[in-house]
């Protein structure tokens, strides 16, 4: 018997009926909202917060609000009972205002401003990292009593922003800079690292959790103890399609398996997932605002660029797949945004149907460092307008 393909079989692919639902919902939105605007769909923030806790469950999350800060997305995580990563003070202010517990708060930048500590101090917000001594002396003197976790440096290889490079102490300096913390009367909890941005090699996070396991015992020989492994962000995701060698659900199991065989059961652990959290969720709805025929190619302009919501192509090293609402025969094209300035240009070499003004040209998987990091009104162009679905 001939076996029909899912398509005729009336079920299409995973991924195909995925983009069915996506450009459906965009129709819907166009008739609400003028372009550029980006949705973040509530039904992702909770795929994604269940999945994180299905494959994870000795890990509790702590949403890194860096990566979209938009209320909306707090108070999704808030709901479904995440804790909180925060930056600066002004994140800080922006949780507990949407509802985060201070016992749920972490205050993860390893080098504060005085008045941020004193606000931390204020409004409950105990726990935080440090890298280094220095900072132990500002903490001492503006939070006594603080509960600190020594962030440690350890690999990024493979991984697309390399945090090591710029925090971290160095492995062998971890027990003192703890004993260091105890003795200007600051409570030491544990120890935080992050093994960089999109990474999806797992040895990382093996080489952190054996490293990390060396500072416990350490430190339970010396009489103190320590509760709290922080495991950081850099959960991947796919961002095209069909793109291959992401898988999060293999890469936990070995995370699972490693803090099994090195930690004791009573042993706390947190971790700081944000482009994970968000990332799929969002989906940027731009449309082309002016065409031409340049370098033997189309050339489409559209109503949102490089200084706007496709800012993580800058800061991030994203990479997006451009998709549209037209069809038909596919031409070698290149993108670009409205502004009047040349390094305003999203692609050269897009494959993509032949366009005309006010047509859409659409991105998924861009909820994370995008609209966070969208430059206010450079050349007079506005960022997308979120809107939650």
């Amino acid at each position: 018997m001939l076996k029909l393909s899912p398509l005729l079989n009336g079920k299409p692919p995973k991924s195909k009926a995925e983009s069915i639902g996506v450009e459906n919902l965009i129709r819907a939105m166009l008739k609400k909202h003028r372009t550029p605007f980006m949705m973040i769909r509530r039904n992702i923030l909770q795929r994604q917060y269940r999945r994180f806790r299905h494959c994870l469950p000795e890990v509790t999350p702590y949403y890194a609000i860096k990566a979209n800060p938009h209320p909306g997305v707090i108070k999704e995580f808030v709901r479904l009972g995440a804790g909180f990563d925060v930056a600066s003070g002004a994140e800080l202010k922006t949780v507990l205002a949407l509802g985060a517990s201070a016992n749920k708060v972490i205050f993860a930048n390893t080098i504060k401003m005085p008045d941020d500590i004193i606000l931390a101090r204020r409004r409950g917000v105990r726990l935080m990292t440090f890298d280094n001594e220095p900072e132990l002396y500002k903490l001492s003197e503006h939070y006594p009593r603080a509960h600190v976790l020594v962030r440690i440096k350890v690999e990024n290889q493979g991984s697309i922003v390399q945090l090591s490079l710029k925090f971290g102490a160095d492995p062998d300096q971890a027990f003192y800079l703890l004993r260091k913390a105890q003795a200007l009367g600051l409570t030491p909890l544990g120890v935080s690292f992050h093994v960089g941005s999109q990474s999806t090699n797992v040895e990382n996070y093996l080489q952190a959790l054996e490293i990390t396991a060396h500072i416990f015992k350490e430190a339970e020989r010396s009489g103190m103890p320590l509760k709290v492994v922080d495991i950081g962000g850099g959960f991947p995701i796919q961002y095209f399609d069909n793109e291959i060698g992401v898988n999060f659900e293999r890469m936990v199991r070995q995370i699972r398996k490693q803090i099994k065989l090195l930690f004791e059961k009573n042993v706390k652990f947190i971790a700081e997932p944000g482009r994970f959290l968000v990332g799929p969720a969002g989906v940027l709805v731009t449309q082309v605002i002016g065409r031409t025929f340049r370098n033997n190619k189309n050339y489409y302009y559209l109503n949102d660029g490089m200084y706007g919501d496709f800012s993580g192509m800058v800061f991030d090293h994203c990479k997006y797949e451009f998709k549209t609402l037209r069809r038909g025969q596919k031409f070698l094209s290149a993108l670009a945004g409205p502004t009047c300035d040349s390094f305003d240009t999203l692609s050269l070499n897009e494959e993509i149907p032949e366009l005309y003004v006010n047509d859409v040209i659409y991105v998924k998987n861009i909820g994370a460092y995008s609209s966070a990091s969208a430059v206010a009104n450079f050349n007079g162009f506005c960022p997308a307008k979120i809107v939650m679905v």
